[in-house]
């Protein structure tokens, strides 16, 4: 599906934005990083038009947020409708690309009683199979 026919699926405008903020992740592999988008979108990148754009897809479920750590976040394309947070990813020490693992999923936890959860988040963190070589 497209950039277009996805936002038009969520009942989201289509902005240039949007658009290129999704056409850039499709195009990747792995997830990226804001200064990796902001190459890639050129002189559309805006960073407060960027951050914006950034909550209007994830609240739609369109991309998805890796915090690595307190200083770095990755994004990447959801692969799915039903694709959502509760997944695994990998990231490489060596390299720093990070990949989604969908068929890792998070464990159930025995919560106390009346704990609820909503989101869980699996980050695994070693040397990827090409740094490994």
């Amino acid at each position: 599906m497209n950039a277009i026919e996805l936002l038009k699926s969520r009942g989201l405008k289509k902005t240039a934005q949007r658009v290129m903020l999704i056409n850039v992740l499709q195009k990747k592999t792995v997830a990226q990083t804001e200064e990796d988008i902001k190459q890639e979108m050129g002189d559309l990148y805006d960073r407060i038009t960027f951050y914006r754009t950034v909550q209007t897809l994830l609240d739609a479920d369109i991309i998805h947020r890796i915090t690595i750590d307190n200083k770095t976040s990755k994004y990447a394309l959801n692969e799915s409708a039903s694709h959502n947070g509760n997944h695994g990813h990998f990231f490489c020490k060596k390299c720093h690309k990070v990949t989604c693992l969908g068929e890792i999923l998070p464990l159930n936890y025995n919560l106390p009683d009346r704990y609820k959860a909503e989101e869980c988040e699996v980050l695994i963190k070693g040397v990827c199979a090409d740094c490994d070589k």
